[in-house]
């Protein structure tokens, strides 16, 4: 990347507010990492500091701003966040585009449902019998493909992830590397001194537009589905039980687990680190805040819960506060026994 500030603004439709227009940017960071030559954003009033500080050569700032910097050449735009995204996609990195192509190494099944001109399949990838293809498909390399598994067109499986038997995958899905799908459910019940293993032999469906971040678990069902609907986003090592069952659009953030038979809504937000009980009901629109432990059902509506138990975000910032003044009162009690026995 090497362009000039005029560059940027006519691409953007921005007006330069500070700067020379000539000036170069080569590269694009963060208010407070940028260096001479970067371009930044900013769009938050939380990080003016930042803003007066940057060394970036550039920042888009929202149309309107009050008093720009001076120390930095400054582009208003209506949105600068997305205006970023724009530059970042116009000059940042890209992976490679899809390409038809079987590698030599790669093993498939003489009866697998595919047309192998139409589909990628990566080094040392394996595709058991009877599994569906659809156009479009990207295997990465060493991944692996069940029995009578079925991927939908356009998706896309990166290195190393792994596709159990018989499970479904929808249309522009995207497994990150080390994601597993349909891996056994935790499933023991305790006789005669013994863990004895339950069999799984359920499948996992995953819908439309679903992403999954690496390392994910989504286990298999014991019977039926574990199911996660058309357009949920899933972050990096998320564990999901059997039988689970996700709805659409939802947002599951970074080290979250969700234990067998929950039923999560449509449009739920998770935040990282959340738990969510077995056999427990999170209802739509719901948000879960960072470490929420959801221990009961929780009805559906535009509502945010904390804590363990989670509660209502409001009940849960009560509980904090009087905790925190715990020990002023521990302390009001020791001086207020201490005169009691004064005057005894």
């Amino acid at each position: 990347m090497n362009v000039a500030l005029s560059e940027l603004a006519e691409l953007l439709g921005g007006e330069i507010l500070t700067g020379n227009p000539d000036t170069r940017i080569t590269g694009f960071a963060s208010l407070k990492e940028a260096v001479s030559g970067d371009l930044s954003f900013f769009y938050d009033a939380r990080y003016r500091e930042r803003l007066a500080a940057t060394k970036a050569a550039a920042v888009l700032v929202p149309i309107g701003l009050e008093s720009a910097p001076t120390q930095v050449a400054c582009i208003a735009v209506e949105d600068p966040s997305r205006a970023f995204e724009k530059v970042v996609d116009a000059y940042g990195f890209h992976a490679h585009s899809f390409e038809v192509g079987i590698h030599p190494s790669a093993v498939i099944a003489s009866d697998v449902q595919a047309d192998l001109t139409k589909i990628s399949v990566g080094a040392c990838a394996v595709i058991e019998s009877g599994a569906q293809i659809a156009d479009g498909v990207e295997i990465g390399a060493g991944c692996y493909v069940g029995r009578d598994a079925i991927i939908g067109k356009d998706s896309k499986l990166f290195p190393n992830v792994t596709l159990q038997e018989a499970c479904e995958i929808g249309e522009r899905v995207i497994l990150h590397s080390g994601v597993v799908i349909g891996g056994d459910g935790f499933g023991y019940e305790f006789q005669q001194g013994r863990h004895r293993k339950v069999r799984q032999a359920g499948i996992v469906q995953i819908d439309n537009d679903v992403e999954i971040g690496a390392g994910t678990m989504v286990d298999r069902a014991r019977f039926g589905r574990t199911w996660i609907g058309e357009g949920t986003k899933i972050d990096n090592l998320v564990q999901i039980g059997h039988n689970v069952v996700i709805g659409k659009h939802c947002i599951i953030v970074a080290a979250c687990a969700i234990a067998g038979s929950a039923v999560i809504g449509d449009y739920v937000v998770m935040a990282a680190q959340c738990g969510v009980a077995g056999h427990v009901n999170v209802g739509s629109f719901v948000t879960l805040g960072g470490r929420s432990g959801v221990t009961k059902d929780i009805p559906a509506g535009k509502v945010t819960y904390m804590g363990f138990p989670a509660v209502p975000v409001m009940e849960e910032k009560r509980r904090l506060a009087s905790i925190n003044r715990l020990p002023q009162l521990v302390a009001r009690v020791k001086t207020l026994e201490g005169q009691s026995n004064t005057d005894e």
